[in-house]
């Protein structure tokens, strides 16, 4: 039966693979870089988000965001705040996004023009981080008041992320939260990633994020993580790419 199982998950995982490939291809051709944001519930992950899209908009970039949960649209009121297109995208239950939903999505509404989506991933550091959305970046987010441990618990998510972020850092001292030790169980499963401080109280680090990915849509290679659902090989060419920004 395990075996059985296990075989059944491959199968569903290699279906997903190919169709974020196809769609990774067709968004770089199209000039749309995908943000894929993954984090547990209550990391501060939707009011950072709000935040960089907002000064996305006062700059007049391109943007759009889609933001995935099990139910309500609370999210996306919340988003659409800051003047950017933005789509509620309800999984039935799943506790994930897959390749084919975003497709869905990305044919049936991404408006004319767009080169930034951001997508909001479900709450859930497990099964997203599986699945590969034919994303350019993978972010993951994770609150000081979770644990320095955390990476270690979850080593698939933050061993998948180009760029992982902290977040909720004014609660750092409150909270008892010693960064060293979660730098250090970051690197030990993410050799070479990036970790960023943010505060989207403060505005802290929302600057700082948005041209991490500005970058990366402009061609700036990413960091590879070691358990990438595939090598990156992100070709936009936009003005003002800054080479090695993420490596």
């Amino acid at each position: 039966m395990c075996d059985s199982v296990d075989e059944v998950t491959q199968a569903v995982l290699a279906k997903n693979d190919g169709l974020a490939a196809d769609l990774r291809d067709e968004l770089t051709r199209r000039g749309v870089s995908v943000v894929n944001l993954l984090s547990s519930p209550g990391s501060g992950k939707t009011e950072l988000l709000g935040r960089v899209l907002a000064r996305a908009v006062e700059r007049t970039l391109p943007v759009a965001a889609l933001t995935a949960d099990l139910a309500t649209d609370n999210d996306a009121d919340r988003l659409a705040r800051s003047g950017a297109p933005v789509k509620q995208l309800l999984t039935d239950g799943l506790c994930h996004l897959e390749a084919r939903q975003l497709r869905g999505h990305v044919e049936a509404w991404l408006p004319e023009g767009t080169s930034l989506l951001f997508v909001e991933n479900v709450g859930n550091l497990v099964c997203p981080a599986s699945y590969d959305l034919g994303e350019s970046l993978r972010i993951v987010l994770m609150a000081v008041t979770e644990g320095e441990d955390k990476p270690l618990k979850y080593p698939t998510a933050f061993g998948s992320a180009h760029l992982v972020v902290l977040t909720k850092t004014d609660l750092t001292g409150p909270a008892g939260f010693d960064e060293a030790a979660f730098e250090a169980n970051v690197q030990r499963v993410n050799p070479g990633v990036e970790v960023m401080r943010s505060c989207a109280r403060t505005g802290a680090g929302v600057d700082t994020l948005l041209e991490r990915v500005l970058a990366v849509r402009d061609g700036a290679p990413v960091h590879r993580p070691p358990l990438a659902p595939r090598p990156h090989t992100h070709t936009h060419t936009h003005e003002g790419a800054e080479a090695g920004l993420l490596s």
